[in-house]
């Protein structure tokens, strides 16, 4: 597992763990007895094409928990909040087949994610409250928002 060294106050990461055999494989998530966990208000499926940035959005309520299961996602956050020890800091996280990790995001940390595999990549979220329609705890920034320094461009070297 690869992650950031200094991570953003509230974030948590868990190695995923993934079960060979001859059938081909199980991959773990979230359980109850994980010491991350906090409840499950429901589960959803989201698709990022190659090179489509989604973001950036936060909750005031809700905490997050990204697993990729499909492809290669760029996961990024930001910590923008006022009384936080990390206050300014950003982690990238490289998330998916070649890294099976949960990301658990804390409420009022900015995040988004770039698809980087050559297909789509497939993020499941648990999100510990399930999506209100009628006053979504959901805020949001343009990807390219100049409050956040954060370059989504690809970085060659």
């Amino acid at each position: 597992m690869w992650v950031p060294a200094n991570l953003i106050h509230g974030v948590k990461v868990k190695d995923l763990r993934v079960i060979p055999d001859e059938r081909g494989y199980l991959m773990e998530m979230l359980r109850e007895d994980d010491p991350i966990f906090e409840g499950i208000g429901q589960t959803y499926l989201t698709a990022c094409y190659p090179g489509v940035v989604k973001g950036w959005h936060y909750h005031h309520e809700q905490t997050d928990h990204f697993v990729c299961v499909s492809g290669m996602a760029k996961v990024v956050l930001y910590d923008g909040r006022e009384d936080s020890p990390t206050k300014g800091l950003i982690n990238e996280f490289f998330m998916g087949i070649q890294n099976p990790i949960l990301v658990k995001i804390p409420p009022l940390v900015m995040h988004g994610f770039k698809g980087v595999s050559a297909d789509q990549a497939l993020i499941v979220n648990h999100p510990t409250k399930p999506y209100r329609y009628s006053e979504p705890d959901e805020f949001r920034l343009p990807w390219d928002s100049p409050s956040i320094p954060y370059d989504w461009d690809r970085h060659n070297g």
